[in-house]
């Protein structure tokens, strides 16, 4: 649209010429539009063009002597359907990684490192709920007042997080967190103060020598970029699997094994727990299996895994130091059951044999500690520093 978003069109009424805001017309049309979209299946773009056309064609019908720009509508629309409306110009730079969508109050992103608030706003609760909907049911979920949580990976690859109301009393609220479409290498994250050259040097090795290795931290610390970037040194030859929640490491490696979880459809049926997954990939004759992040009780089935003589593997937990970790994973592998804190223990000690602690402060992200798991000593798991920095 020329001269800013908004135009001003007319409409002729008995002889009269009345302005017509162009963010009507555009309501107007989307709301038809929602009303005809069947949300349990996959438009392609030509298809939602077409049935834009087709709510243009009733506008025009209703309404024989308005005067509209089609092209722009349509645009307008279609790119709040397809291309994220207005966090678009957030998906598309580089420098962006969160956007945080706060209800219709505000819209924050992280930038380089630093939370921004934008000026970008939804303006209404309804249209915010519909822009929800359409994002998630291109990736076949739901969310609903009686499922107002939902996890889910776009088709950029972004991982989406909605809270709607009740839950969220200030809501619909959305969390978008992208990732870079070439991954960080090694010699990047040395070079941004990631790690220094001789931590990546004894890292490369542990990945080669098909060491266990756990890397934890805060939310928004790098685990998963770091764990790509240690999975990038795992040898091509190497068959590899990874069990995620939501699919995001990216590997070069000719044979990857991809598997994801997924929640219960809305029969609270079909649900696939990654503790599942990680039997499942036991029986894949894999080299390697990445775990993209252990978070409940599935920690048993990756330590049993370890345990039974699987080297190479790696994973990701919420944890604030490599000491913490330990209770973590031990806390986790206890909620399955059935099992005591001493086997648990002991489990850690034999199949787990590097922690990587990432943090984030007033330098950025970097890693704080490289630990190695040195047995038990009164009941308790004694990590040693790696003495490399």
């Amino acid at each position: 649209m020329c001269g800013g978003h908004w135009n001003t069109f007319a409409v002729k009424n008995n002889e009269r010429m009345i302005p017509v805001d162009s963010r009507h017309i555009i309501d107007i049309v989307d709301k038809n539009l929602s009303s005809r979209m069947d949300l349990s299946r996959n438009y392609s773009d030509k298809e939602l063009k077409e049935l834009i056309d087709d709510c243009l064609d009733s506008l025009e019908k209703r309404i024989p002597a308005i005067g509209i720009d089609r092209t722009d509508i349509r645009n307008a629309i279609y790119n709040s359907r397809r291309r994220f409306g207005i966090i678009q110009p957030f998906l598309d730079d580089p420098a962006v990684n969160e956007i945080m969508i706060n209800g219709t109050e505000a819209v924050f992103i992280e930038r380089s490192g630093s939370l921004v608030k934008t000026e970008a706003r939804f303006d209404d609760r309804d249209k915010l709920f519909n822009f929800i909907q359409t994002m998630i049911s291109w990736v076949n979920r739901s969310v609903n007042e009686s499922s107002p949580i939902v996890d889910a990976r776009l088709t950029t690859g972004a991982r989406i997080n909605v809270v709607l109301p009740p839950v969220a009393l200030n809501g619909p609220i959305v969390t978008i967190r992208k990732f870079a479409e070439k991954p960080f290498g090694w010699d990047e994250l040395v070079a941004n103060g990631t790690m220094t050259e001789a931590q990546a040097a004894f890292l490369k090795k542990a990945v080669r020598d098909q060491k266990n290795i756990i890397v934890g931290g805060g939310t928004s610390t790098g685990k998963t970029t770091f764990l790509n970037m240690l999975a990038s040194s795992i040898p091509p030859e190497n068959r590899i699997i990874t069990v995620e929640d939501s699919a995001e490491l990216r590997l070069f490696q000719e044979n990857v094994v991809r598997l994801e979880t997924r929640n219960a459809n809305s029969e609270g049926r079909g649900e696939i727990k990654m503790r599942s997954l990680i039997k499942a990939a036991l029986r894949m004759r894999p080299d390697n299996i990445l775990i993209g992040e252990v978070r409940d009780e599935s920690a048993l089935e990756m330590l049993t895994a370890l345990c039974t003589g699987h080297r190479g593997c790696m994973s990701t937990a919420h944890a604030n130091s490599a000491a913490d970790m330990l209770v973590r994973l031990e806390t986790m592998a206890l909620w399955a059951g059935n099992i005591s804190s001493e086997s648990i223990r002991k489990m850690i000690v034999s199949g787990i044999h590097i922690f990587v602690h990432l943090v984030r402060d007033e330098n950025g992200r970097h890693v704080g500690e490289i630990c190695l798991v040195d047995g038990i000593r009164d009941g308790e798991i004694r990590l040693t520093d790696a003495r490399v920095s």
